[in-house]
């Protein structure tokens, strides 16, 4: 029987730009490709989007002259993401990529693995399609902040029905080091739920403070190399 959890965010494919915090999302976007991975050169480098939604970093990675490929299980989303940018999509599970070990020079995951039923299985895998010297960059809730969804979720104040596996901090790193992966940079954002607009400019002057504050911080960001 398929997992209505695993596929909730592909039953709302048509309206999840609509229903999303569009600030949160360009805020990582901009995380990611503006400030983590801003010196790096990704003409012609193969980049894989892991757990692509909408397709929001696929299209900045295409934007960079990446050659990309977009990974979801909804094939809705990936749809989505192929109307965006110019990308290869592929129907496949984060926990179980479809793509032999070493095949990508980046590798992107962004909000995706906590929704997996196993998050720190999704980095594995993510580390190991990822070459030897190559990039891996996963953001995820980061987990003393879980309470803030389950509040919002029991008072249906978020829109969401997926899992909400949420990764720790210290969880991250030494699931990293295990893997043997050296982390360039780890930092935080978002100190507290973007939910109310006027309080974005601050969060956002706050966010310089992720390297030093990002273990109590609501999202994490990590970049590192295999």
């Amino acid at each position: 029987m398929r997992d209505s959890k695993l596929f909730f965010y592909d039953t709302i494919a048509d309206t999840f730009d609509a229903v999303a915090n569009s600030y949160d999302t360009q805020r990582r976007v901009e995380i990611v490709f503006d400030e983590l991975l801003a010196a790096e050169d990704l003409r012609g480098l193969r980049v894989l989007d892991v757990g692509c939604g909408t397709g929001w970093f696929s299209a900045r990675a295409a934007a960079r002259g990446a050659r990309v490929t977009s990974v979801d299980l909804g094939t809705r989303l990936l749809a989505r993401t192929r109307e965006r940018c110019a990308t290869a999509p592929v129907a496949g599970d984060a926990c179980a990529l479809p793509f032999a070990s070493g095949a990508f020079d980046v590798v992107i995951s962004s909000e995706c693995i906590e929704h997996t039923l196993d998050p720190l299985r999704a980095v594995s895998e993510i580390h190991r399609v990822t070459r030897a010297g190559g990039l891996l960059l996963i953001t995820v809730p980061n987990r003393i902040w879980h309470f803030a969804a389950t509040f919002a979720n029991t008072f249906g104040l978020r829109p969401y029905e997926g899992y909400e596996h949420w990764v720790g901090w210290r969880e991250m790193r030494r699931t990293l080091a295990a893997l043997a992966a050296r982390i360039v940079q780890m930092r935080g954002f978002h100190l507290v739920p973007p939910v109310v607009p006027i309080t974005r400019p601050l969060l956002r002057r706050l966010d310089a403070l992720g390297g030093h504050i990002g273990p109590v911080m609501l999202n994490m960001a990590v970049l590192a190399r295999k």
